[in-house]
């Protein structure tokens, strides 16, 4: 992990822009304190969203300094209502500061199915930011039987019914050869469309 965090830092020095990484253990989370800037936002996956001890250390690293905002992928396990035991576990980050991300709910026969009123329901309850994860929503898992599979002419249209509701911050996977990508590549975006899906979402 120290690795990777120091290449953070390699990106940002080269680039200057703002990095996001999943942490999946205390011990990731915890390392940020020997890379201090590497990371602008800790994100929690989907499945580790109800783990206290990573939320914990990670409310302590946002508290030290050592990452500015904490993104929580809400499980497709988890009705909307049930955010509210995950964001009780952040009580002293101000609401601005942890994001919690939709990514569609599983039920269980390799697809994920947004359900609109839960994003209403998430909006209209908690004063947190949330994020659209367009791409994720559109991903079917073990739907290419060892692999999963995805839908990435949704994704775009799925931003657009989120924006139309209400959302104003979105995630998207972006691969210049998504069909070859390592991960998640059939819903992944074409480097080449994103600019114009990303104009779609700001003009409309």
């Amino acid at each position: 992990m120290s690795y990777t965090l120091r290449d953070f830092l390699k990106l940002k020095d080269a680039i200057g822009v703002n990095t996001l990484t999943d942490f999946h253990s205390v011990k990731e989370i915890f390392n940020l304190s020997y890379f201090w800037g590497s990371v602008d936002v800790i994100q929690i996956p989907a499945f580790l969203c109800r783990q206290t001890d990573l939320i914990q250390e990670a409310v302590k690293t946002y508290s030290a300094g050592n990452a500015k905002y904490i993104n929580i992928k809400k499980g497709q396990f988890l009705a909307p209502w049930d955010v509210e035991g995950i964001l009780s576990k952040t009580k002293n980050v101000p609401h601005d500061d942890v994001w919690i991300t939709e990514r569609g709910t599983s039920f269980g026969y390799n697809t994920l199915v947004v359900d609109f009123t839960g994003i209403c329901y998430l909006l209209d309850t908690y004063d947190n930011p949330v994020v659209f994860d367009a791409t994720h929503s559109v991903q079917r898992p073990g739907g290419n039987g060892a692999t999963s599979g995805g839908n990435r002419q949704y994704a775009h249209r799925l931003a657009k019914a989120a924006k139309a509701v209400g959302v104003d911050n979105f995630f998207f996977e972006v691969h210049d050869d998504p069909d070859n990508a390592p991960s998640d590549g059939p819903n992944a975006l074409y480097l080449s469309d994103f600019e114009n899906v990303v104009q779609s979402l700001v003009n409309n």
